[in-house]
């Protein structure tokens, strides 16, 4: 079962501060979509590492919104795609569609 996204760890981060908080969501909002595009172009050339490397960077937004399995899941990812193994590649893309899904409503 896939976690629901959710903003507790931004709130805590911000300790309050809204201006802070819509900071953090406006940058993720603008580097989430530039991240993915990167990594699907690199795991589509079969570059797995490098979509390692785009894999790495997205896992801290992941973690951002409370998805701690899904954070397991993508950690594993990272380290599969190092091996040439694509196997998680399914689920880390209905983590990525749950967040897109996320940001176009915050």
């Amino acid at each position: 079962m896939i976690e629901t996204p959710n903003l507790d760890y931004i709130k805590d981060l911000a300790a309050g501060s809204e201006e802070f908080e819509q900071k953090v969501i406006g940058i993720i909002k603008k580097e989430f979509p530039e991240e993915k595009k990167e990594f699907l172009k690199n795991y589509n050339a079969k570059a797995y590492i490098e979509a390692a490397k785009d894999v790495h960077k997205l896992k801290h937004k992941i973690g951002m919104f409370g998805f701690d399995a899904q954070y397991k899941v993508t950690v594993a990812f990272e380290e599969d795609l190092k091996k040439d193994d694509t196997s998680l590649y399914p689920k880390f893309m209905l983590i990525l569609e749950s967040i897109e899904d996320f940001l176009k409503v915050i």
